[in-house]
């Protein structure tokens, strides 16, 4: 459910692949990604990405409830993904919810299809979200809009995340893996050591 190819120039794209489930998350897919992760310290650049019309619904609903909520792989995966050396971009085919949201804040960028929507309803579902998320989130929008999302529940459009710098660029679908290969480009094409330290230099800013 979670397909990975690894393309001659270092480039690593991860696909959530569970579409008739809304690529809803499970353990076994968590583990998955998070095994990917520790990997890709040896890729030169990463697209995470979904497929059907949603990136992903966030926890299995099913598996949630038997305590997948409050699990540690979530705050594990989106750390591991943090700490890439090389550029990320999460490629946003379809709306972003829930813990979904902790790997696509850990990106470095961050680009949508137009019909997307963002929220992250764990108030509502009686969880509490994972810290790492509460923070990167409120460095890309302020915490008043985090508030927003988190606390005041709302579901916000493609657009209006723009508008926050939640997303960074919203592309027709069609062109979507396209301009997240064309965003990884110039550094797929640096020296790796380059790349690596201006992506520094840039986090540490």
């Amino acid at each position: 459910m979670i397909d990975l190819t690894v393309e001659k120039s270092g480039l690593w794209i991860v696909t959530i692949n569970r579409p008739d489930k809304v690529n809803a998350l499970t353990t076994v897919m968590l583990e998955q990604l998070l095994e990917i992760a520790h990997r890709a310290t040896e890729a030169r650049g990463m697209i995470l990405t979904g497929t059907g019309r949603v990136y992903s619904a966030g926890a299995d609903l099913d598996e949630a409830a038997a305590g997948l909520a409050l699990s540690p792989l979530w705050e594990q995966l989106s750390a591991a993904i943090a700490a890439l050396p090389c550029l990320t971009v999460a490629a946003l085919n379809g709306t972003l919810a829930g813990g979904a949201n902790g790997m696509a804040l850990a990106c470095d960028l961050r680009i949508s299809v137009p019909g997307a929507k963002v929220f992250y309803p764990v108030m509502k579902l009686g969880y509490l979200p994972q810290p790492s998320d509460v923070k990167r989130m409120a460095a890309l929008i302020g915490p008043s809009r985090t508030k927003m999302v988190l606390v005041a529940g709302q579901k916000i459009t493609a657009q209006t995340a723009y508008e926050y710098g939640l997303i960074d660029k919203i592309v027709e679908p069609a062109m979507l893996m396209q301009t997240a290969r064309d965003l990884l480009a110039d550094s797929l094409a640096a020296k790796p050591e380059i790349a690596e330290k201006i992506l520094s230099m840039c986090s540490d800013a």
